[in-house]
């Protein structure tokens, strides 16, 4: 049996276009909305000035300057933040593999910690003095009110699948919007130029092993999103409107395709990957006969959620499909 996990959010539409992103101003946009009621969220003020107000998940949010000492609380601002130039003062832990994704490690080693992002410190963000804080709801609703009482909050609806979305609303936040767009546009460009590039029509299978549960990742998370911009198939039972679809280790059959890309949150042990590939059932799944069984990173596959995560697994991704 699969048990679905579900995702949250709006449902998926290829509107290209929103009020609060000043797509028009800024030169248009190339890349598709995955998450429509986020795209609502941003500013109406010119590219660049401030003051400005931003309309976000948890109402308005006053910006009297542009911001120069930023806390983000997830790894997807983190990697949203980066990605338009500006080194967050403020972030938080995961409980992953890495305390701070790999792939972004280097780039913010002076940041002070701020708690981990299941559990933030608030004394520790005050500490900082920022003048900005970014988060969503789906982590730290609760906190919302006394964090913007240390600075400016900002908030979108959830991390994972709306990761374009939440990319355009930090721009929109740090008056870089115009640099926002265009690396989005940079990146379906990318994505476009892979999917030409890949003979015939590969189905990609997602697996991931965690702590007590095995996930099948489905159409609304950040890889999901990612395969979809490319333009690449999925088996049927990841081809859902939802987060994942988890399965039990007896069922790993469940996650064959033509390619299949794996990897855990946590260590191999902990997690019950080392099991299941050292167990009878993993080499009689078609990809792993087939060499097409690769585990991926998954501070960037999974945990990465902003374009500079993205781009990574779309160069990934041509490594492995493009011959």
């Amino acid at each position: 049996m699969v048990a679905v996990t579900a995702g949250c959010g709006a449902a998926t539409s290829t509107s290209d276009s929103n009020a609060g992103n000043k797509d028009v101003a800024v030169g248009g946009q190339s890349f598709t909305t995955a998450d429509a009621e986020t795209a609502k969220f941003g500013s109406d003020a010119e590219a660049g000035q401030f003051p400005r107000t931003v309309t976000h998940a948890n109402g308005t949010t006053e910006i009297p300057a542009k911001p120069q000492r930023v806390v983000v609380l997830d790894t997807g601002e983190l990697d949203a933040v980066l990605s338009l130039g500006i080194t967050p003062v403020g972030i938080p832990s995961t409980e992953g593999a890495n305390s701070v994704p790999s792939y972004l490690a280097d780039e913010v080693k002076d940041a002070k910690t701020v708690g981990t992002i299941q559990e933030l410190n608030l004394e520790a963000i005050a500490a900082l003095n920022p003048d900005l804080i970014i988060g969503s709801q789906l982590r730290a609703d609760k906190l919302y009110s006394q964090l913007n009482q240390i600075a400016p909050t900002v908030f979108s609806i959830r991390p994972g699948f709306p990761w374009k979305e939440n990319f355009l609303l930090a721009g929109e936040s740090l008056g870089e919007e115009t640099k926002a767009v265009s690396v989005l546009n940079d990146y379906q460009t990318k994505a476009t130029a892979l999917n030409e590039d890949v003979e015939g029509d590969p189905k990609i299978s997602l697996l991931r092993f965690m702590p007590e549960k095995i996930r099948l990742y489905a159409n609304k998370s950040l890889i999901g999103v990612i395969l979809a911009d490319a333009g690449f198939s999925r088996p049927e039972n990841q081809n859902i409107d939802d987060l994942a679809a988890e399965i039990s280790a007896e069922n790993l059959a469940d996650a064959d395709a033509d390619w299949l890309f794996y990897t855990s949150y946590g260590t191999p042990e902990a997690t019950g990957e080392k099991a299941a590939v050292e167990g009878p059932l993993w080499g009689q799944l078609q990809a792993v006969k087939d060499e097409q069984a690769i585990r991926v990173n998954d501070d960037v596959w999974f945990l990465g959620l902003g374009p500079t995560g993205a781009n990574q697994i779309l160069d990934d991704l041509r490594g492995y499909l493009v011959k």
